[in-house]
């Protein structure tokens, strides 16, 4: 086994193994079927597993598929995806309390080919979270002396009668959204509507802030991809900002209406899905062929509002990924606002000491399967994909998202 430190200076051999100091991102993306498959459903329980001790998933968002005492003080613990093929995100999610306090040792796994990727974090309430202390926490060596992404992690853990939450982020799911959006909706400039409804039946909600006359659009998105919470976090910065009483942006809502879905994969968060919606389908690969009905109510939406005379300027769609950055459309391509993405993202970075974005251009010939592909290309919108690192500091992951909000402001309004 292996301590975290070394676990990131494996990763970080691979990513820039080829000598560039900044990571090139993912593989492009590729055409997959988005034809509605099977899921799997977890058996939701109380696993009772003896010596007064019990790990549950029946909460919003659990992930907890197996469980065994396999030593005195250790469990282990087994997580599987909702279907397969699938990206490896293996989200996670389970509480655990004991009659007795007592320390122990859990170790989570996942079934063949899976790699572990998100740094354990804990929760005495569920709302306030820490990463699990790295002096207990241990990777597989085995794969990574193999110049593999590690199998499972180990850790330590203190419990007691009251209830620990173990999950891979933050736990933020449907309901808790929905209270974010309440919040908001009392704001003069704010108004809060239903959009459709998810693949199993779930309301998809969209805050409009600003001029409800204007003709003048943008459009944001979170949440296509259910354990994309730092994504979240960063959308979550930049919608408040845009709610803040100045002047700057006051003027921004008198001339723009700001459209924002927050969540628009509500199945597939309450499920604690790592990737798919209820329909076993990725939805930022079903922006061409608009199988699943949480794409087919955006570009509905999106269709009804250009019919009217409305002209949208930039679309946002907000997610997480190992590292910072920013997919933009190829620079060769003219939307309905030529070069304001480059120009909101340098301003943005100017805010924030010591921070320099990383860029990526899709290439001209992307095909338009993606959220900011598709958006772009039937609405001419300057899109752009906002990736936010798993681990990136909570607090940068703020200044972030504030500083986008006002930087895309001031260009807009120019």
């Amino acid at each position: 086994m292996i301590k975290r430190w070394y676990y990131f200076i494996f990763l970080w051999a691979i990513l820039w193994s080829c000598g560039d100091k900044q990571w090139k991102g993912q593989e492009p993306i590729q055409r997959v079927s988005t034809e509605t498959r099977p899921i799997q459903y977890q058996w939701k329980k109380t696993y009772h597993i003896g010596k007064g001790l019990h790990f549950s998933n029946e909460f919003d968002g659990a992930r907890l598929n197996g469980i065994a005492m396999t030593g005195e003080e250790q469990v282990t613990v087994l997580i599987t995806p909702e279907n397969t093929p699938i990206n490896s995100s293996p989200w996670y999610a389970f509480k655990v309390w004991s009659d007795t306090p007592r320390n122990i040792r859990i170790k989570i796994t996942y079934n063949e080919g899976v790699s572990h990727r998100y740094y354990p974090k804990y929760s005495q309430d569920c709302k306030t979270w820490a990463k699990i202390d790295s002096a207990s926490y241990l990777l597989d060596s085995v794969s990574v002396a193999h110049k593999e992404a590690p199998k499972f992690c180990e850790f330590d853990l203190s419990v007691s009668p009251d209830t620990t939450w173990i999950a891979a982020q933050e736990l933020i799911v449907s309901k808790d959204i929905d209270r974010w959006e309440a919040q908001l909706e009392p704001l003069p400039f704010v108004t809060l509507q239903e959009i459709g409804k998810s693949r199993s039946g779930k309301p998809i909600s969209m805050l409009q802030i600003g001029n409800p006359e204007s003709k003048k659009l943008v459009m944001i998105l979170s949440r296509q991809h259910p354990p994309e919470v730092s994504g979240w976090l960063a959308m979550k910065a930049f919608v408040e900002r845009l709610c803040v009483t100045d002047s700057l942006t006051q003027n921004f809502r008198n001339e723009y209406l700001t459209c924002v879905v927050p969540c628009m994969n509500p199945d597939g968060v309450d499920l604690g899905h790592w990737r798919h919606n209820a329909g076993g389908i990725d939805l930022n690969r079903d922006w061409e062929a608009f199988r699943q009905p949480e794409t087919q109510l955006i570009r509905r939406f999106m269709q009804d509002k250009v019919i009217k005379g409305a002209k949208f300027y930039i679309a946002i769609d907000f997610h997480s990924t190992f590292e910072d950055i920013y997919y933009t459309i190829s620079p060769r391509l003219k939307g309905n606002m030529p070069g304001v993405v480059p120009q909101i993202i340098a301003a943005s970075a100017k805010q924030i000491p010591g921070y320099v974005p990383n860029i990526r251009p899709n290439d001209k010939d992307a095909p338009h399967i993606s959220s900011s592909e598709s958006i772009f290309n039937a609405f001419h919108a300057e899109a752009f994909t906002y990736e936010v690192g798993d681990d990136t500091p909570r607090n940068l992951i703020q200044k972030k998202g504030e500083a986008t909000a006002v930087s895309m402001v001031q260009h807009l309004l120019k």
